[in-house]
Order: structure tokens, then C-alpha cells, then sequence
């Protein structure tokens, strides 16, 4: 059966309120903040046990991160941000986005803290591959036509896990979302703060649920916004979020039309038809890619196209720059546009360099979860539920859920639901028309926690807070800043 029955997975259980003897020294951590040569922030470094059930085994280094409050009035204690992925730096988005970019008066009022999750960026980060393999695995073939492209697929997918094994062996057994949220409760305890503060957007929601359910009585003003839904198997996870990626695409499509430098079909042309206009597009870089002008002579194949597309899905505000990426790659066959938002999207620099996002996002994931497929067969099965979800994406995000099947560790995790009995008041937030985070699972997430508000954005793109809804700003701002929830179910558009 493709999707399972969610409901009758077991809720997770809360971790008992006394902290166990031997924690205590982890929890007795003092953090010795130095510069981190950003100006207004500083960083530390925090222990955490690399397995919770064997504390004696060894630690793991965790980087934190702050800018204090600016004021004027009374402190409100921290906030901590996570951007998600799994994998995303929330150190990086700290200092980049969060620390200088929230509201000023949520900073005004909170230390703006942000810990990069266990495996991520500068907290012990999973490696897998180089840049030149790396470089490779991106440009393998994701839509098989047959059984040479196939093993070719499968070789790659084995080639990176097994770069994972050997680079990261021990961590990979223990980065999973349960333990990072524990180190979040490690945290909170070193800045002596009583309750956790804190927002989460995409993965970084499932992470801070994950938090409320196991420490409901530390949960402070959680806001989960582009959230996910913990009771899902990765298979339905995986054709959801197809699914999410074609109402964004069709969003793109109407919008697209109406502009005059829209490559893919002109005003009237109906979105089916422009997603029909842009797969074969796909099938002829399928069949021969097209210059980049990249230094390390990457070409412009269908898979980091598809990539490119998917990139741009995140954000509206992307779409002109898709538009004009995609009109010179048909029109004028110069893929460079599409190759820096794939880029963007692996996070690879102009010096061939990637962060580890990747490797760290697919640590999690498959820990997390027990594969969404075993075999290509059993791809080929659900390829026909995968291209009805979209037209556009189906196949390749069809591919791209085998990756789990080689992994070297076997997963940790189950579906679960995620109650957290007794917590505060939790903002769920959901995006109707969001590609990564279907508006569905902000709804099954928050039909869940036990004091969920859902909050409603009507619009496009992935999360909603500090996107440019003044209704959706402002109600996250009253809660964070004086404890005021909405009333459940409030729409903003």
C-alpha cells in the first residue's frame, strides 16, 4: 500500500523531567562565548554526548552562536532559529539572515542564538564526498531509461553512502533528530534559560517538535512555520512534497504566461502545457546537455536542470530569475544560468567546493526513517502515483527516494505522532501553496500537538514568517514578544 495508515503510529513519549546523574555534567556546562569574527556575534562550544543511551562513550562538539540583545527593554531570554534542511548551518542563517534581518524589536528583546545541529556545518559535519565526486553525483542521470542508466543510478547512490561510512562511521549512528533536539535541551541549560524560545522553519520544524514532545514542560514560545508531519513514512513524505513541487510549479506556469519573456508558452497557454513545454526541454538535455561555460567543465544535463527548476520553486521572488535562466538555456543553448541555481540549491561554490548540507541531509534522513523503496523495482512500481502527483517532477523525485536503500546504517527512527502533552502554546505555520512543506502536513502536524494554533499563509513559496505578510509578521511578533498565541485556524494572506 502506497501510503500507509499514519494514525496508528505511536506518539512520543516525553523524556522524564529530572535530568539523569550521568548527564549531569553535561547539563552543568557553563558557555565561554568568545568573537567569532563576525562582528555582534560571538560563538562557543558546547559537549554533548555522541550516544545518549552510553554517555561514557564519547562526546560530540556542538558550535553555538549568539548576537545579544540590542534593546531598549526587558530581555526575554534567547531565541533559537534553525532554517531546516536537514543540514542547513543554523549558525550560517544566524549570522547571515536571523541576527540582523528578524524584526528588530524580537531582537531588540532576545539573544539571537543558533546551534548547528550535530553533523551539520561547524558541529563535527558528516562528510561524504569531494567536490570532483560530488560533481558527479549531481550529474548522474536521475530518470533511467534503461538497465545501464539504472546501475549507473544505484553506483552512484551506493558510491555516496559509502563515502559517508568511511569518512563519518561512527557519527552517522547518532545524528539523528531526536538526539539533536536533546542537545538543544543541552543548550538551553548552559544559557540558563528555563524554556526553550524558538524558531524552526521546514526540517527545523520537525526538530522543534521533536523538542516540545520530549520536553513539553521546557517547550517555550516554539513558531513552527513551513512545518512537517512526524507521523508520515518517508515514501508518503516523498510523493507529498512531489506533489507540493507541482502546485508550485503551477503557480509558476499561470505566472509565467503572463510575462513577456516566458519561455516555456505565451498568454492563454494553460500550465499543463507549459509543464509539457518544459519536460521536453528535459528529454533533449537527456539526450545531449549543452555548454555552461563552467570551469570545471560541467554541462548542462537534465538532472542539475531539474535541480535549477526545483531551486527556484522555494522562492517567487526567483521566478524572473528562472525565467531568464531557462530563455537562454532553450533560446540561446547556454545552461549557466541553470547551473548556478542548481548550485545554489547544493550548495557548491565557484571554487568546486560544497558545504556539507547534502551529506548531512541525507545522515538524518536516513536515520530518521526506513526507506521509501528497497530496490528499482519497487521504484518502477509507484513511478505511475509519483508522475501523477506532478507531471513535471514525478519521476526524478521518484529516483531520488532510493537514495536511503544503500545507506550503511540501518534507520533509528519510526513515523510517529508527536502530542507534547502539557507544552505551551505552539505556532504551526503553514503556506497553502509551499513546494517543500505541503500546507497538508501543517494541518496533520498541528491536529497533533496537544496546544498547536495553526497559523494560515495563503500565498506562494517555502515558510511564511518575514516573507512580507504584515498579518503573518505581525501575529508571530505578538507571540514571541508578549506570549500572545492567535486563535486557531487564523488566515493571513
Amino acid at each position: 500500500m502506497l501510503l500507509g495508515d499514519a494514525a496508528a503510529h505511536a506518539a512520543l513519549a516525553a523524556l522524564p523531567q529530572a535530568t539523569p546523574a550521568a548527564l549531569a555534567s553535561y547539563y552543568g556546562q557553563r558557555v565561554h562565548w568568545r568573537s567569532c569574527g563576525v562582528p555582534g556575534f560571538q560563538c562557543a562550544t558546547l559537549k554533548a554526548p555522541l550516544d545518549y543511551a552510553k554517555p561514557t562513550d564519547g562526546d560530540i562538539r556542538l558550535a553555538v552562536a549568539r548576537k545579544k540583545a540590542t534593546g531598549p527593554g526587558k530581555r526575554l531570554g534567547s531565541l533559537l532559529v534553525n532554517p531546516g534542511g536537514p543540514g542547513g548551518s543554523a549558525i550560517g542563517y544566524l549570522q547571515a539572515y536571523a541576527g540582523i534581518g528578524y524584526p528588530a524589536e524580537v531582537r531588540a528583546r532576545y539573544d539571537m542564538v543558533a546551534v548547528d545541529p550535530r553533523g551539520v556545518a561547524r558541529s563535527e559535519p558528516v562528510e561524504c564526498l569531494g567536490g570532483r565526486a560530488m560533481d558527479a553525483y549531481t550529474q548522474t542521470d536521475s530518470t533511467p531509461d534503461d538497465e545501464r542508466e539504472t546501475t549507473a543510478l544505484v553506483d552512484a547512490y551506493k558510491g555516496f553512502a559509502e563515502g559517508c561510512g568511511a569518512q563519518s562511521p561512527r557519527l552517522l549512528r547518532h545524528v539523528s533528530t531526536v538526539e539533536a533536539a536533546r542537545d538543544m535541551d543541552l543548550v538551553r541549560a548552559a544559557l540558563r534559560d528555563p524554556r526553550l524560545n524558538y524558531v524552526g522553519a521546514s526540517y527545523g520544524t520537525f526538530l522543534g517538535a521533536t523538542y516540545a514532545g520530549l520536553f513539553p514542560e521546557r517547550a517555550g514560545r516554539l513558531v513552527l512555520d513551513g512545518a512537517m508531519d512526524p507521523s508520515l513514512p518517508a515514501r508518503r513524505l516523498n510523493i507529498e512534497q512531489t506533489a507540493g513541487f507541482e502546485t508550485a510549479f503551477q503557480s509558476f506556469a499561470k505566472d509565467c504566461v503572463q510575462q513577456p519573456d516566458c519561455p516555456l508558452g505565451g498568454k492563454g497557454t494553460k500550465p499543463g502545457q507549459v509543464g509539457r513545454n518544459l519536460n521536453a526541454f528535459f528529454e533533449k538535455l537527456d539526450a545531449r546537455p549543452i555548454p555552461t561555460g563552467d570551469a570545471d567543465g560541467r554541462e548542462l544535463g537534465e538532472s542539475l536542470a531539474t535541480t535549477g527548476v526545483i531551486a527556484a520553486m522555494y522562492d517567487e521572488g526567483s521566478w524572473a530569475q528562472l525565467r531568464e535562466a531557462l530563455t537562454s538555456a532553450m533560446k540561446e543553448n547556454d545552461g549557466a544560468g541553470l547551473l548556478v541555481l542548481s548550485d545554489s540549491y547544493y550548495e557548491r561554490d565557484a571554487d568546486g567546493r560544497y558545504e556539507n548540507m547534502m551529506f548531512a541531509n541525507a545522515a538524518v534522513n536516513c536515520l530518521d526513517l526506513p526507506a521509501a523503496f528497497d530496490s528499482p523495482d519497487e521504484v518502477r512500481r509507484n513511478l505511475p502515483a509519483f508522475e501523477k502527483a506532478s507531471p513535471v517532477f514525478g519521476e526524478g523525485l521518484a529516483w531520488a527516494s532510493l537514495n536511503c536503500a544503500y545507506w550503511p546504517v540501518r534507520a533509528t527512527g519510526e513515523p510517529h505522532r508527536i502530542e507534547a502533552k502539557g507544552a505551551a502554546p505552539i505556532i504551526v505555520v503553514g503556506t497553502t501553496r509551499d513546494p517543500a512543506t505541503p500546507y497538508r502536513w501543517a494541518r496533520g502536524l498541528s491536529a497533533q500537538l496537544s496546544s498547536a494554533r495553526l497559523l494560515t499563509y495563503e500565498g506562494d513559496g517555502h515558510t511564511a514568517y518575514g516573507r512580507g505578510s504584515t498579518c503573518i509578521d505581525s501575529t508571530i511578533n505578538a507571540y514571541l514578544l508578549r506570549g500572545t498565541p492567535p486563535t486557531n485556524g487564523k488566515r493571513c494572506s
